[in-house]
């Protein structure tokens, strides 16, 4: 029988943040650099810290959270998959409580027009919205 599927607020729970050193080049990080490898609450954290109406890219954000663990770079694969799996917890909360208090607010990083959210569970425009609203 497979195994049921997790909800994304089973999946906001990971291990914490670490780092490795590349052993080789990867993802436009160069060979012995210190690569942070995010989690799910820490980005969740990190993007209520971000100034409302405020939008800040993806490689920018990326870079901050490196610059919070004295790292060179963080992970573009791993900070993209946690972003999705905070965007997919936080809608999914929205959705059950009406509200988007004291969650985690996504839009500020994710691009509506990126491949990224073109992989969510709901419409990008949505994200335009939040912006829009933030903007005012």
């Amino acid at each position: 029988m497979p195994r049921p599927k997790k909800t994304w607020r089973e999946k906001m729970v990971t291990p914490p943040a670490h780092h490795v050193i590349l052993d080789k080049s990867f993802a436009g990080v160069p060979q012995g650099a210190r690569l942070l490898i995010s989690c799910p609450q820490e980005i969740a954290a990190e993007l209520q810290t971000l100034a409302p109406g405020t939008p800040l890219s993806i490689q920018a954000f990326r870079q901050r959270l490196a610059d919070k663990h004295a790292c060179d770079a963080a992970c573009p694969v791993s900070t993209s998959l946690f972003l999705r799996i905070v965007a997919e917890y936080t809608w999914e909360e929205y959705q059950h409580s009406g509200s988007l208090q004291n969650l985690p607010p996504f839009w500020r990083v994710l691009d509506p027009a990126s491949p990224l959210a073109r992989k969510l569970s709901f419409d990008p425009a949505w994200i335009a919205l939040q912006r829009e609203l933030e903007a005012r």
